[in-house]
């Protein structure tokens, strides 16, 4: 589902984060991060949704493969938000 992008009153382009809130290229996980949340996951699925990023530009920022991303996209889909808990994984296959 893509979203729509906005632009709040400094002229930052913007799309609604998983928890509801704006969220802005600033907002997001820096690229050197290197432990994936649920949280950080949805925020870049809804980065690139929003076309606040490309899918390309994602996984090069934060070097995920395309496939990887893809799954966090499908599992967001199927599951919500707890189908991107690493604990439960074989649970939402």
């Amino acid at each position: 589902m893509l979203q729509q992008q906005r632009t709040n009153s400094r002229g930052e382009k913007y799309v609604i984060g998983p928890t509801g809130a704006p969220l802005t290229l600033s907002d997001l996980p820096p690229p050197e991060t290197q432990r994936w949340v649920i949280r950080r996951k949805a925020e870049v699925v809804a980065a690139v949704r929003g076309g606040l990023l490309s899918l390309d530009e994602a996984c090069d920022r934060y070097k995920l493969t395309n496939d990887e991303f893809l799954s966090w996209q499908q599992s967001i889909d199927k599951h919500g938000l707890a189908g991107l808990r690493t604990t439960r994984i074989q649970q939402y296959r």
